[in-house]
This record gives structure tokens, sequence and C-alpha cells, in this order.
């Protein structure tokens, strides 16, 4: 008869308020994703159409899950389709295998691969799965490609070098805020994400326990006296102790 409490206690629960919020495709309140979140990826454009993948396969080379597959070919000096002498003529990549590390975005060296916000994204079949050149290329606008499997909601599309902006040359702190990435196809050269002297005053400090006076919490200053004169040994200002010996 056990097995009928447990149904007992899933009835009773049916009944009572609930803590959790609906998820509905549309229509659910969902947390703001930063912007730094690493989502669907995309191929980006330069300024003036121009498509800034060359096909030198580092991003295939680096990604640990192998999900990538890219080959390249050469321009034609008539109708060039990057700035380079190649393109990458064939992109794809599996996402049933893809982790999303980043670590193709901090390959390429033309900013060619970035993420966008979107992570809901499901597939009816396995070949759905298999992003294309032609999926992940971003249109005329600049913007990625909205595919009837994907859930896009307002934002998503437009930080879609969110992580590239954010990393700076070798780590070093004195090129943040520093403009060195081309503009891209329908935003130009995007804004720098903020120093971090900025956000840091955006973000309180840590209480170390001392006031203003050099006291801590328990009322001892720097030199280890309390609010009445006395050191941590019971010895006050004077040189008595807390028997009332002087301290000759």
């Amino acid at each position: 008869m056990g097995y009928l409490k447990g149904f007992g206690v899933t009835f009773k629960k049916l009944w009572e308020d609930r803590v959790t919020v609906d998820y509905q495709i549309g229509k659910g309140h969902k947390a703001p994703k930063p912007e730094r979140l690493h989502g669907r990826h995309v191929l980006n454009r330069y300024e003036d159409g121009m498509e800034k993948c060359i096909g030198c396969e580092l991003c295939a080379g680096v990604c640990p899950a192998r999900c990538i597959y890219v080959r390249g070919a050469d321009n034609s000096p008539d109708d060039p389709v990057s700035p380079g002498e190649r393109f990458g003529f064939v992109y794809e990549i599996n996402y049933l295998r893809c982790i999303h590390c980043d670590l193709c975005v901090e390959a390429c060296p033309t900013e060619a691969i970035t993420e966008t916000k979107l992570f809901e994204f499901s597939f009816a079949n396995r070949q759905d799965a298999i992003y294309t050149k032609d999926e992940l290329l971003v249109g005329d606008d600049g913007l990625p490609q909205h595919l009837p499997w994907e859930d896009w909601r307002p934002g998503e599309d437009e930080h879609t070098s969110g992580w590239m902006r954010a990393t700076s040359p070798s780590g070093s702190a004195d090129f943040e805020g520093v403009t060195s990435w081309s503009g891209e196809l329908g935003y130009g050269i995007r804004a720098p994400e903020g120093d971090q002297t900025a956000r840091d005053r955006l973000t309180p400090a840590p209480s170390s326990g001392h006031d203003d006076h050099g006291h801590d919490d328990h009322g001892h200053d720097d030199h280890g006296h309390d609010d009445h004169g006395h050191d941590d040994h019971g010895h006050d200002d004077h040189g008595h102790d807390d028997h009332g010996t002087g301290g000759h």
C-alpha cells in the first residue's frame, strides 16, 4: 500500500500554491541574459557586405568537440567573397556535439565567428542540428537568421560579438576600453565593454570590519586597543592591567 501513499502526496500538491513559473514558448517569464552568454553561432560580414571568414580552418582545429567542419576556396579576382585570398566555401557546425566553449571565437583571426545569446533551440531530426553556412551567415541587415525551431527573444540577436569585445590582448588591463576590432554589417564598430574600474564603482566593496577611525567591529583599533584604552593584554594607556597593577 506504500505506493498509494505516494499518489496521495502527489494529488495533495495539485491544490497547493505553485512556487514555480510556467515555462511557455512565447509567453514565459525568463531571466535576462548576460551580454557575454555563449549561444548560437553566427558568421559575420564587414560593413561593405563582404564575408569575414577566410576559410583558414583555425576554428575547426581548436574545437575540442570536433563539431566544426570548414573548407576554404580561392576567391575569384572578379567577384571576391572575402577581402582575403580565400573564403569559407563550406562551413558547418554540428550542435549535437557543440559545447559552446567559445574557443572558436578566440581562435578566429578576423572575428568572423561569434555567438549570439540564443540557446533555446531544438531539432526534430539530426540534419537540422547541423547548421550550414547558409544558416549561419548573417543577413543583409547584419542580423542572424531566425530558423523555425529557434526561440528568439528581443535583444538576443543584437549582441552577436559580446564575448569577443569583452576580451583584451594577452589579458592586459591596459587594453580595456580600447577598440581593436573591425566593424560589422548593420552595426559599424561596436562600442567596447566598460572598463573594470567603472564596473567596480557599481559594485560595493566588501567591508573590512574597520571604521574610519581604524576600529574594528569589536571596538579595537589597529594597535589592539579597545575603546577604553586597553590593549589585547588587558593594559590601559597608563600601564595598568585589569587587576590595577601598574606597569612598574
